[in-house]
């Protein structure tokens, strides 16, 4: 991500990278408004915009009976998920490990093996054993003869947050002054 969310990844309801002049065709030649194209690349973008949903599970079943939109959009996610690969790849000079995280890479085996697939020529590469499933832990899904690491990490963002909160609050306690605990009509500059 970028300033916003919208740079990257092609995600469930946003657009990922696009050309910056899009924006401008869609205020000239559709009419859209600033908050239309927000919308837009936003909320109606991505994965829902490719295949009319933002749910995996149900592109994987809409690609398996064939629909070409769904196909169109699990293509586009892997590609772009494999130019970012290629581009840090490149980057970096090498990688010590490509993590899986959240949603869709903490439970989707299929995203994981297509992301990965074809990157042997690099040392990177998915054991489809150990990628099989869900994953509740961190976990090599990669085989043991790669020079990168091939992980999947679930997230706790609840985890993360209530550390934060926490270490705010104590930064707030030991930094804070008599002035910003006094409640006070002075001290708040309320009468």
């Amino acid at each position: 991500m970028g300033l916003t969310p919208l740079e990257g990844l092609v995600m469930g309801t946003r657009s990922g990278d696009v050309d910056p002049a899009v924006l401008i065709h869609l205020q000239r030649n559709a009419g859209m408004s600033v908050d239309d194209i927000d919308d837009l690349l936003n909320r109606r973008s991505g994965l829902k915009g490719l295949a009319g949903e933002n749910d995996f599970r149900e592109i994987h079943r809409l690609v398996e009976e064939g629909d070409a939109s769904a196909q169109r959009a699990l293509d586009v996610y892997i590609h772009r998920l494999r130019k970012y690969i290629g581009a840090y790849l490149a980057v970096l000079g090498r990688v010590d490990v490509i993590t899986f995280t959240a949603g869709v890479g903490e439970n989707d085996d299929i995203v994981r093996a297509l992301a990965i697939k074809g990157l042997e020529p690099f040392g990177i590469a998915v054991d489809a054993e150990r990628n099989a499933g869900r994953k509740k832990e961190p976990v090599t899904i990669s085989p043991d003869w790669t020079s990168t690491r091939v992980m999947v990490v679930p997230t706790n963002e609840e985890l993360a947050i209530a550390r934060q909160a926490i270490a705010t609050i104590e930064r707030a306690g030991l930094e804070g002054t008599s002035d910003e605990t006094d409640p006070s009509p002075a001290s708040t500059g309320h009468a």
